[in-house]
């Protein structure tokens, strides 16, 4: 078959192929490339340039492969392209019957029969180069989303975890914070997000340590934990992930919850599950803070591990508001506020917008109704776990949950 013709066989071009090693050899040291990725493109550049033949399909799928290869050994596009370039001229300067020949005509046939042959297979040597990084990318996602889900959920084994998470540049022997960002109106830029946040991230805290990801709708960001205060740190990663990914759209409100560090591949799991709780709680709560932090909200985590419990807590001591003229609410709110003020009274009622004196009246029809007054220690403390739990349980806009 013709595609079979080798170079000095009948058909094929003059003299053997030993003179094509050299000029393999001197591109691919030139071009710093393996010089397997030429494989058989300059025997059939050399009959082109001699018989004028262009390469048949099988020769192209072979360059194609190549141009595979060469993704999968690291090699760029553009230094195997720079590879192909250069054996070609190399070729065309010390090619046997081109250079022994006075025809321009000749000449001329040999040098479009090469450009012909070059442009057809660096089509194809880039096309196998850009097929296998798709598919070495979308494989390197998929590592990288279940190793991801693994290290997030903290039920795979630890020592295998330890081991896929050095390719990603984890260490788990150290600390490490994981915050969330979730948009809070819906179809938010999240992938964008994740973009702009890992150049954030990584300028930050380097690229050492560090993993930016998407799950579940929201940017997933795993920083180091330093040798300052935690609580510092934390604060810090809140606000630099809330400035970056609120410059990415003026419409959007984006909210940022950060969990607190904690050692190894369960302390990465246990950060995230503190940053999800607190986003999950700054919504039950209806929290206007953008940046919440786990740390803050750990009353409300330990109240909602007994929601029986808690519920009780509600009915027996916030219950008796209910007889309040108007429902509870506004008792409810004042002691809300009361509390939040560090139980002072000119600072609860500059909050509520009303006067000290009506602030103090509340007080006292709380006590009034309940028995419970917040001058007394041991009542203040069942009284504010109670609104907060409250809180926590939307109550009373919904039903206390009656344990089944």
């Amino acid at each position: 078959m013709s595609g079979n013709r080798q170079v000095g066989e009948p058909g094929g071009p003059v003299g053997g192929a030993d003179w094509l090693a050299p000029v393999a050899a001197s591109a691919a040291a030139a071009c710093q490339a393996p010089v397997e990725l030429l494989g058989g493109y300059l025997p059939m550049l050399a009959d082109a340039a001699v018989n004028g033949r262009r390469p048949d399909a099988w020769e192209l799928d072979a360059v194609r492969e190549l141009g595979r290869r060469a993704a999968g050994q690291g090699v760029g596009a553009r230094r195997a392209v720079d590879l192909y370039l250069s054996a070609s001229w190399r070729l065309w300067r010390t090619l046997p019957v081109v250079a022994r020949s006075d025809d321009p005509e000749k000449v001329r046939r040999a040098a479009e029969a090469v450009l012909r042959v070059l442009d057809d297979a660096v089509g194809v040597l880039v096309d196998g180069h850009q097929t296998q990084r798709r598919e070495m990318i979308r494989h390197e996602e998929a590592l990288r989303a279940e190793f991801v889900d693994d290290l997030l959920r903290g039920d795979a084994d630890v020592a295998r975890m330890v081991e896929r998470a050095e390719p990603f540049g984890i260490d788990l022997g150290k600390s490490h914070h994981v915050a969330l960002a979730a948009s809070r109106s819906p179809e938010g830029p999240v992938d964008r997000a994740a973009v702009v946040l890992e150049r954030a991230v990584v300028d930050r805290f380097g690229d050492r340590d560090v993993l930016v990801a998407t799950k579940d709708g929201r940017v997933v960001v795993v920083v180091p934990a330093t040798p300052a205060p935690s609580a510092a740190r934390t604060g810090d990663l809140g606000s630099l992930i809330h400035a970056e990914v609120a410059r990415l759209d003026g419409t959007r409100r984006w909210r940022v919850a950060a969990g607190r560090a904690f050692p190894g591949a369960y302390g990465v799991a246990r950060s995230y599950e503190e940053a999800r709780e607190a986003l999950v709680l700054a919504d039950r709560l209806d929290l206007d803070a953008d940046v919440v932090h786990a740390r803050d909200l750990l009353i409300y985590r330990v109240l909602g591990r007994d929601q029986a419990a808690i519920a009780d807590l509600v009915h027996d001591v916030l219950g008796p508001l209910q007889q309040s003229r108007g429902g509870p609410e506004v008792l409810l709110e004042t002691l809300l506020e009361y509390f939040d003020a560090g139980d002072v009274a000119t600072e609860a009622a500059r909050r509520l917008h009303v006067s000290v004196r009506t602030v103090t009246y509340r007080l006292a029809r709380v006590a009034q109704l309940t028995g419970y007054a917040v001058s007394r220690p041991d009542q203040r403390f069942s009284l504010h776990a109670a609104v907060l739990g409250a809180r926590l349980l939307e109550w009373p806009t919904r039903d206390l949950p009656v344990d089944s």
